[in-house]
């Protein structure tokens, strides 16, 4: 399954790792925000989240960095990039 059809039908959980000002300046509905320097204290909360997760950031390097943490633990993730691609694909819905 790719990342498009993951997101136009709902499949998984969104979420930002942006810090909550960037955040706050705009995000991907229904998206939550757990900053990156977060995530390793939050995996059991990841682990409860309808899987897969999209992570997604500015550009993409800091959910790459987050993707890369949390498969290494058995999560099953994938690297959106920028929320703004991701808010593009949740929009083709």
């Amino acid at each position: 399954m790719n990342l498009e059809t993951i997101i136009k039908e709902n499949q998984g959980t969104i979420v930002d790792v942006r810090t909550p000002a960037e955040y706050m300046g705009g995000h991907v509905a229904g998206s939550l925000n757990i900053p990156l320097q977060e995530v390793p204290e939050n995996i059991d909360t990841f682990k409860n989240m309808k899987q897969p997760l999209i992570l997604c950031c500015a550009s993409g390097n800091r959910s790459g960095q987050a993707t890369m943490f949390l498969s290494q633990l058995g999560i099953d993730c994938y690297n959106g990039g920028s929320w703004m691609d991701v808010n593009y694909l949740q929009s083709k819905k």
